[in-house]
């Protein structure tokens, strides 16, 4: 247990950032997954939109530091990639 006041508040305010970034970083992989689910079925104007979703998450972790910014670049690279390769087959 902590015994200095500092470390009683550092626990604390610890706790709240990561209930924080817990929550955006599910919120990104919710949105992720459901993005990937339309691109999979081949639903081309849904999954353009859930892509749209899905970057502007991880553009929002990545700016408040819960994710690091080039995790968020390969995701959306990836994402982005999926998409079009799913449009070429069509």
């Amino acid at each position: 247990m902590a015994n200095t006041k500092s470390a009683i508040k550092r626990i604390r305010s610890s706790a709240k950032r990561q209930a924080r970034g817990r929550r955006v970083r599910t919120e990104a992989r919710t949105f992720i997954k459901a993005a990937r689910a339309k691109i999979s079925d081949g639903e081309l104007d849904a999954a353009k939109k859930s892509v749209a979703v899905a970057v502007r998450a991880l553009d929002k972790a990545a700016e408040k530091g819960i994710i690091h910014k080039n995790n968020a670049a390969r995701r959306k690279s990836r994402l982005l990639q999926g998409l079009a390769e799913a449009g070429k087959d069509k």
